[in-house]
């Protein structure tokens, strides 16, 4: 029986798989709103992230009703480029900057001015972005150097939870790949980066393989979760990283398009593909031996609760999701910009605005929540853009997240990706990758590869009906940005 455990933006998931690949239990706790002091900030306490672990682990072995004994392995994953800084005895700092966090533009450009543009993504494979873990630390440095002067350990978001359980400092190379800090073909901390930017190699985690043994559960983990001592946990992934696992995304021309909070297009490959301009990720796969590139949408999932949140409060995401599956596929005109927190790819832009455009008072709620879903698979969209003029192969499309849950959505991505795209029997998302990564740890399966081969089941396809559609309105869709930045845009 292994572990999975799932360290997310909205809550903390644990799952119980056994040696056959199914699912025994799995729960969930929500985790405290993000909190946002300002337009683009973004902050979470890692206290709650160990409140919720701890209610989620206790409730997954109330739920199987097994003996945590039972449990073999144990592997983490959760949201990617958070930043937890800790004290010499361990004690958090400050609340952590999370993934989303779009206030560190300045830092972005000091340090591509202090290294390089050119040079800064031939050392890490990436350019200076806000949501990474190092541009973090530097607007912590710039802005409250007397918290900057205490840090002795920086964590990422599950790293911290890891911590928790065990007392130990570790990062798997995934997860590392979005700090901004790795030699991503090397698959190694960067000391050149590091030492460029002023941050001590002493402040970094150990480095190991996703699948790899790093840890084990002490007697505090016990006594907070009632886990058996001694138990192995794994170095694990990203979410991004866990999800393409638990998806079987481990093969050249294998993609993934998952909509969660945010949404990502991600392909393995089995090489460092660099994109010269950056708006790709190129980061190592959790698979040891592998890499992936990804393309993100900021405000993916995001923008449904968003809009039902600020517009039905109360209204469940199926009547939502109901009303709009009578809007035929275009929404009649209607656009949705989904760029809430800024955006990543292609655009690289913190100061993208989300914008409805092409609104008439014909237009009814249902059609605003189409346009949403169009939008977001829009956006998404663009990395396949990307990939192809890249040369990244794309020979199937496995979804993920809440877009592979609505059958809209699975229409509404087929059409604007214009080929069919597969459904799993258990799309189970991040927490079930983290627990393949365990069982490979100790063995259950030779490989990550293996594991997937053993486990993952493609339950169906759905083919494109509206492509030629949505052809055309993904061509809207693309000059919509340019025209907003000239609104939103700072006059001089």
């Amino acid at each position: 029986m292994f572990l999975g455990i799932d360290v997310g933006t909205g809550g903390t998931r644990a799952v119980l798989v056994n040696r056959d690949g199914h699912v025994i239990a799995s729960c969930s706790s929500e985790h405290a709103p993000i909190h946002s002091e300002r337009i683009g900030w973004a902050e979470q306490d890692p206290a709650d992230w160990w409140r919720a672990a701890r209610t989620a682990i206790g409730d997954v072995l109330k739920q199987a009703d097994l003996p945590s004994s039972k449990i073999e392995s144990i592997g983490l994953t959760g949201q990617m480029h958070g930043c937890v800084m800790l004290d010499s005895n361990g004690e958090v700092l400050r609340p952590a900057l999370i993934w989303c966090d779009q206030r560190t533009q300045p830092e972005c450009d000091w340090l591509e001015a202090k290294i390089g543009r050119a040079r800064l993504i031939e050392l890490t494979s990436n350019p200076a972005l806000p949501n990474f873990t190092l541009t973090k630390l530097l607007w912590v440095r710039d802005h409250q150097p007397e918290i900057f002067s205490r840090i002795a350990h920086v964590l990422c978001p599950k790293d911290y939870v890891r911590y928790e359980l065990t007392g130990e400092l570790a990062i798997d190379m995934q997860e590392a790949s979005g700090t901004l800090l790795l030699d991503v073909a090397n698959r190694r901390w960067s000391t050149e980066v590091a030492e460029a930017a002023g941050i001590p190699m002493a402040w970094l985690p150990r480095l190991f393989e996703g699948p790899e043994v790093c840890a084990r559960i002490n007697d505090a983990g016990v006594a907070a979760t009632g886990l058996a001592a001694g138990t192995p946990v794994v170095a694990g992934a990203g979410d991004q990283g866990a999800g393409a696992v638990g998806m079987g995304i481990v093969s050249s021309g294998s993609v993934s398009a998952t909509i969660g909070t945010s949404g990502v297009v991600f392909a393995s490959t089995d090489r460092p593909a660099l994109d010269p301009q950056g708006r790709l990720h190129t980061f190592c796969h959790a698979a040891p031996g592998l890499w992936h590139v990804m393309g993100v949408t900021n405000g993916a999932g995001l923008s449904l609760r968003w809009f039902r949140d600020t517009f039905a409060p109360g209204t469940d995401y199926d009547t939502l999701v109901g009303e709009a599956s009578s809007i035929p596929a275009g929404s009649e005109g209607l656009l949705w910009a989904p760029y809430l927190f800024g955006e990543r790819t292609p655009h690289l832009d913190p100061l993208a605005r989300a914008a409805f455009v092409g609104l008439t008072a014909s237009h009814t709620r249902a059609h605003c929540v189409r346009a949403v879903l169009e939008g977001v698979a829009f956006s998404l969209k663009d990395t396949f853009t990307l990939f192809a003029e890249l040369g990244i192969p794309v020979t199937r499309i496995r979804l993920g997240g809440g877009g592979a849950r609505s059958p809209l959505w699975q229409q509404i991505q087929a059409d604007i990706y214009g080929q069919p795209v597969e459904l799993l029997a258990a799309e189970e998302g991040g927490a079930y990758g983290a627990a393949l990564l365990a069982g490979v740890g100790v063995k259950a399966w030779p490989t990550v590869e293996a594991a997937c081969a053993a486990t993952i089941q493609v339950a169906g396809e759905v083919a494109p009906r509206s492509a030629k559609e949505m052809a055309s309105a993904y061509e809207s869709f693309r000059r919509l940005y340019p025209a907003l930045k000239q609104v939103s845009e700072p006059r001089s």
